[in-house]
């Protein structure tokens, strides 16, 4: 008996050196490396000598203190426009976003990259580390290129089970960053609501992620530069070689192989297209480029927002707050993840209710690709509407027979909004990668340009004016208070009892969600 119950005591121990054994594998496989070692770098100076630097500086001299700015609406433009731009880059390019996807027109972006670098262009590649799976191989290889340097921003420990170091490490990884930018020379830089991949460029197929960015030259790009500068050099940007060993890094021919191949397939035409007939490039260097020449201003959150460390009046949202200025006439606000917080409804309010129009356009259920998300707006459309707030809601399809020529700014045959953009009074826009949620506005950092801009700012409102009734529902009350939905189509309004587009099953599980406590992770 003795004998069996000392056996079993081992055995017991024994089960819990190896659990503890276990755990202490996994923690130590969610703690991130000392940094160590790394090169602090900066925007390079100079290069007013390039090509782009020789054509930009007399315009910019010719209009002192201004910055030009052109809209980029179109997705396959707006892929052809970074991908000549850096093609004409001499100097540098940095690059700064949140997805990257491996798909067409990531990969194509990425040789575009690696081809920069072999003729001697400077690249700083900055990648947000949430969405990178199986990518490390592709990264690890870019960065073994002597001109080229990748940093991933605040990066899972864990490079395989990432949904186990979100459960060890869910206060730090849940903060992300979520700002877009790219960067030619320190000359142009493309800012915007854009990640890069097949569904923002207009190539997904049935789906496509309606989006926004703009193109800007003048004093506006030192303040992206800089800006870039303080997110490479923060204590939340590892270099890859820190996190992916050497060896793990695929052969240095692979990418260039991969995209020769994509480039003879089908679906690449359209983009060989594009980039063949896109003359952005070409007349920004011989001063044709349509500019408008505006004050315009970055706004954008500090690094140290992903540590839990700014308070509120640090944060991008007060300084975007403070240079569009309180509406008078009109606010409208184009927002796929539309989730006020109470101090962010209580201001649409007071406007709506001081006497300016206010209007907010943003995902239909039917369109949102996030259904949380629109549990958790779901729930203020009563609240604002009754303040008399106007609001619309992105449908998925307007009809297979719309021409091509016709869908526009917020549109194709299936669609879902991914553009994030203010108007005040006619005059003043935010383009950039702020939604109006708890998410942009507590967890994630987030950058934009404010401009003040008739122009980009009455395109907006005819858009709205023009485009959006018979591409959206338009939500009202009725006299009980009673949600409905206005579909125009054809010249035919049609009313609608319930959320257009979805199933019984859908809207039950949107009411489940909004019931739970997750607003401030959305």
């Amino acid at each position: 008996m003795r004998a069996a119950a000392l056996r079993g005591r081992v055995r017991a121990r024994a089960g819990a050196l190896v659990i503890a054994a276990a755990a202490v594998a996994v923690y130590g496989c969610t703690v991130l490396p000392p940094l160590g070692p790394r090169a602090v770098s900066t925007a390079l100076e100079g290069s007013q000598s390039t090509r782009l630097g020789q054509a930009i500086v007399p315009l910019a001299a010719a209009h002192p203190g201004r910055s030009g700015v052109v809209a980029l609406p179109d997705g396959s433009n707006a892929f052809a426009t970074r991908v000549l731009f850096a093609r004409s880059a001499e100097r540098s390019l940095d690059v700064q976003y949140y997805i990257w996807r491996n798909d067409l027109t990531g990969t194509l972006l990425l040789d575009t990259l690696r081809s920069a670098a072999a003729r001697g262009v400077r690249v700083r590649f900055l990648l947000d580390d949430n969405n990178t799976a199986g990518l490390d191989p592709v990264l690890a290889a870019l960065d073994l290129h002597p001109n080229v340097e990748v940093r991933l921003f605040n990066p899972f420990a864990m490079r395989g089970w990432r949904p186990l170091g979100y459960l060890l490490d869910f206060r730090r990884l849940n903060r992300r960053m979520h700002n877009k930018s790219f960067t030619i020379d320190n000359q142009v830089t493309i800012v915007g609501g854009r990640n890069v991949g097949d569904e923002y460029f207009d190539a997904a197929g049935d789906l496509l992620f309606v989006d926004l960015d703009v193109l800007a030259i003048g004093p506006v790009v030192r303040e992206v530069s800089r800006d870039f500068d303080r997110y490479w050099n923060s204590a939340s940007a590892y270099p890859i070689a820190a996190l992916v060993a050497r060896e793990d890094a695929e052969a240095g021919t692979a990418l260039a192989e991969r995209a020769a191949v994509l480039l003879g397939q089908a679906g690449a035409r359209r983009y060989l297209d594009a980039i063949r007939h896109s003359s952005f490039a070409e007349q920004l260097v011989e001063r044709r480029l349509p500019l408008e020449w505006v004050a315009a201003g970055l706004v954008s959150d500090p690094p140290e927002k992903v540590l839990g460390q700014i308070p509120l009046e640090e944060r991008m949202v007060e300084g975007m707050r403070e240079l569009l200025g309180k509406p008078e006439r009109q606010l409208d606000i184009v927002s796929p993840y539309f989730v006020p917080t109470h101090r962010a409804a209580r201001a649409i309010e007071d406007i709506a209710r001081g006497g300016a129009t206010v209007r907010i356009l943003t995902n239909s259920l039917e369109a949102t690709d996030v259904a949380a998300v629109h549990a958790g707006y779901a729930k203020w459309r009563r609240q604002l509407l009754a303040a008399g707030v106007s609001m619309f809601e992105l449908r998925r399809s307007w009809g297979g027979a719309l021409p091509a020529a016709g869908r526009g700014r917020f549109g194709s045959s299936a669609s879902s909004l991914h553009a994030k953009t203010f108007g005040v009074d006619g005059r003043r826009v935010f383009i950039g990668s702020f939604n109006l949620d708890p998410r942009s506005i507590d967890l994630n950092t987030e950058m934009g340009l404010v401009i003040d801009s008739p122009l980009l700012a009455g395109q907006l409102g005819r858009t709205l004016d023009e485009r959006m009734p018979g591409r959206a529902y338009e939500v009202r009350l009725d006299d009980s208070g009673k949600l409905y939905w206005l579909e125009r189509t054809e010249g035919k309004v049609l009313r609608h009892e319930e959320e257009p587009g979805t199933s019984a099953w859908q809207r039950a599980g949107v009411r489940i969600l909004s019931f739970l406590p997750i607003d401030w992770l959305l």
